[in-house]
């Protein structure tokens, strides 16, 4: 009996338990491990013929929910040009059906959370030419800044990464994440991670 009392007073004394994390908090950690990770050595799984802009984002997202909520891979997570779920997206795509425009102020810079995304078009010879990046940015924004990772595009070129607010004041004009930017459509986060 007294085994029993003392163990009863133990539990009533210990601390709670920490509240699991949310799935939101999880897949969002995931997709900063998998970019940040793809910065010091591309992962082998990511295939080398989807090492683009666009092949980061989708490779940190899958990643992310394979480790977090696989249940969701039962199903693609992009979508096509008519509405239907999908494997394979490239960067205007993913902008177009995957993804939900933010705004393009230095407020909504602001508010940015890991997994959005900041989008670019330039216009060459050949047609537009879309870019992505993807922010990754600390839970606890007092400790780090915002940052950008991304893939330059160029086949065999390294993931890089730099401060989203560099970015938007040290950059060439035509890759300033900033209003009188033309070629900058603005931040845009997964339609899934809409409120």
């Amino acid at each position: 009996m007294l085994a029993l009392s003392l163990l009863l007073l133990l539990e009533a004394s210990a601390p709670a338990a920490p509240a699991p994390e949310s799935r939101d908090v999880l897949l969002r950690r995931q997709v900063a491990q998998v970019a940040l990770a793809q910065v010091r050595k591309q992962d082998a799984a990511w295939h080398p013929d989807q090492r683009d802009c666009a092949g980061l984002i989708r490779f940190a997202f899958r990643t992310a929910y394979k480790h977090a909520a696989p249940e969701r891979l039962t199903s693609p997570l992009w979508r096509d040009e008519r509405g239907r779920p999908a494997d394979f997206a490239d960067a205007e795509m993913l902008l177009t059906h995957s993804f939900r425009p933010l705004g393009r102020d230095d407020a909504t810079r602001e508010s940015l959370r890991t997994g959005d995304v900041l989008a670019f078009r330039q216009e060459h010879d050949s047609g537009p030419v879309f870019h992505l990046m993807l922010v990754v940015r600390p839970e606890d924004r007092a400790h780090a800044p915002a940052r950008v990772v991304y893939h330059p595009g160029e086949k065999g070129a390294a993931v890089r990464t730099g401060l989203l607010q560099n970015l938007a004041t040290e950059a060439p004009l035509e890759w300033r994440p900033v209003p009188n930017n033309a070629g900058f459509l603005g931040y845009f986060r997964f339609k899934e991670w809409m409120p």
